[in-house]
């Protein structure tokens, strides 16, 4: 485990309380319940033997998850989140884990959901190859993530990958993001090499009724706020 993987989950470690009420206030992270949200869902097959939710925060996923049919097990690297997520639906499975080394065993999964934390890994690699070892044959992953053009900084390069840190307030809360950049092509590449093919990729833009509710959001018509995927593997 390198340091910049020990201060990632560290640093969402701390920030766990501020996270869970960002996360869980109403109508706060609209990004996520009008934008990113609805996208994932689209994107997921009908509920079948068993949902991964990797990297699953403070359940707020698997807890719409298990609403929709799924039956869900969440792994988490946090565990000051992992414990929000338990303490708010016990009857969710909650595993502490590393998405470089999951708890389950092969072919434990027809279904994984990745949800906003791809950026957050340190090894993407060995993540994607996690996944699809415990993905039953022709199984899928759908995941959602900030674009690349979204987490590129100003004054960097866009093909380099590093770690940077967000302080940022909103409607009287504020969090820092410790996120990861990385290019287009490391994402997709560490699915190809984890034997995940490819079936969609979509950049959602925000409806009408989302720009009505929050003007602020009408700039991501025009650029990418989030990437999301479904890739399946072999049969």
């Amino acid at each position: 485990m390198d340091g910049d993987a020990t201060r990632m989950r560290a640093a969402w470690d701390a920030q766990a309380e501020q996270w869970v009420e960002w996360a869980r206030t109403p109508e706060h992270d609209h990004f996520f319940w009008r934008l990113g949200l609805p996208a994932l869902l689209a994107l997921l097959p009908a509920p079948g033997r068993r949902t991964l939710d990797l990297a699953c925060g403070e359940g707020r996923l698997s807890r719409v998850l298990a609403e929709r049919g799924h039956a869900v097990v969440g792994v988490e690297g946090s565990p000051a989140l992992a414990a929000a997520a338990r303490a708010a639906a016990p009857e969710i499975e909650v595993l502490d884990g590393d998405a470089a080394a999951l708890p389950l065993p092969a072919g434990a999964a027809d279904l994984v959901v990745c949800s906003m934390a791809l950026l957050n890994f340190d090894d993407i690699d060995a993540a994607a190859r996690e996944a699809a070892r415990v993905l039953e044959p022709g199984g899928r992953l759908c995941f959602s993530t900030v674009h690349p053009w979204n987490s590129l900084k100003s004054g960097t390069d866009y093909f380099a990958e590093y770690t940077y840190a967000e302080e940022r307030t909103r409607g009287g809360l504020t969090m820092t993001f410790t996120d990861r950049h990385r290019p287009l092509g490391a994402i997709t590449g560490a699915f190809e090499r984890a034997g995940l093919v490819i079936e969609a990729l979509r950049e959602p833009v925000p409806d009408a009724a989302h720009i009505a509710a929050h003007p602020e959001v009408e700039q991501w018509t025009r650029r990418p706020a989030f990437l999301l995927g479904r890739c399946k593997t072999g049969a």
